[in-house]
């Protein structure tokens, strides 16, 4: 079992901070916090100060996803089984764990390149969270929500974070016909708390800049979904999924590009796994409905 606890927060670098803040302020709902970058842009969905941090840079990337471990011993854990796999792991200094809003960081490369972040002891902001459409995020035990990276290392990239990490197998889909000649290539699912997953992994050409295929958040009401749909079509952003649900997970969302060429999911009604009982399944369709993808521009993970 894994000692990874769940999504903690998301790091990015974008060319256009005022066009995030319109797309997950005034579109989303989330709320504006505080950080040590006074021209980065800290987001607030429940008690933490910042859960997606959105930094001002010449290129759009994903900087770092911070996963969150229970205390020191459990970060211990996690450091001896990344280094005795032969990755090697940074151990923060106090004050680059206070700039990440927590008491200790570990830092350390995936197979494909993507800087992972684990951490215990978030600080904490007490102040009540004021959504500006007075949207409540599900997150708690969940965490922040799921991300989905593109890697073209695939197996390594699955074998390290469910041996290595731990993460625990929720399932995948199969690209393409299943009667195409070679090996089958898998979208796959991981899980680390009840949320159906909170990483996927998809093979893709390259792993460059932004290395992020979509981050989603969730919301307890499908009106705070339908809500945030009609605000960003008159923000003029791009859908790039109507509205649907999904077979694995059964959340009921939809995409909208962010800048940067990747997507968030916005979504609720997510499943809750119960590990007694679970096995992974592999689904042969994403949604039971809706989810119309044709009006989307190719993401950048794989232009």
């Amino acid at each position: 079992m894994t000692d990874i606890r769940g999504l903690g927060y998301l790091r990015i670098q974008t060319k256009d901070v005022p066009r995030w803040r319109e797309l997950v302020v005034d579109g989303l709902g989330m709320a504006e916090g505080s950080g040590p970058e006074l021209d980065g842009l800290y987001l607030r969905v429940d008690e933490r100060r910042s859960r997606l941090i959105v930094l001002p840079g010449d290129t759009d990337k994903a900087l770092a996803v911070g996963w969150e471990v229970r205390d020191q011993f459990a970060l211990q854990r996690v450091r001896e089984q990344v280094e005795k796999s032969g990755v090697t792991v940074d151990v923060l200094s106090e004050e680059e764990s206070r700039y990440r809003d927590a008491e200790q960081v570990i830092a350390f490369d995936d197979p494909s390149g993507t800087r992972v972040e684990v951490f215990f002891g978030p600080v904490l902001d007490h102040s009540p969270v004021v959504t500006p459409h007075g949207g409540c995020f599900v997150t708690g035990a969940q965490g922040l929500g799921h991300v989905v990276l593109p890697t073209p290392a695939f197996e390594e990239a699955y074998t390290f974070y469910t041996e290595v990490l731990g993460f625990l197998p929720r399932g995948a889909i199969r690209l393409g016909p299943a009667d195409a000649p070679g090996p089958a290539r898998r979208v796959r699912f991981m899980g680390v708390n009840q949320r159906h997953h909170s990483l996927a992994l998809c093979p893709a050409p390259h792993s460059g800049e932004p290395g992020m295929v979509h981050l989603m958040t969730e919301v307890d009401t499908l009106d705070a979904v339908g809500q945030a749909l009609d605000r960003l079509g008159k923000l003029g952003f791009s859908i790039s999924s109507t509205l649907g649900r999904h077979t694995n997970d059964r959340m009921v969302s939809f995409y909208v590009r962010a800048p940067g060429g990747w997507d968030l999911e916005f979504g609720t009604e997510g499943m809750l796994v119960d590990e007694t009982h679970y096995t992974a399944e592999e689904i042969t369709a994403d949604s039971y409905w809706g989810h119309d993808w044709s009006g989307s521009e190719p993401l950048a993970a794989f232009s």
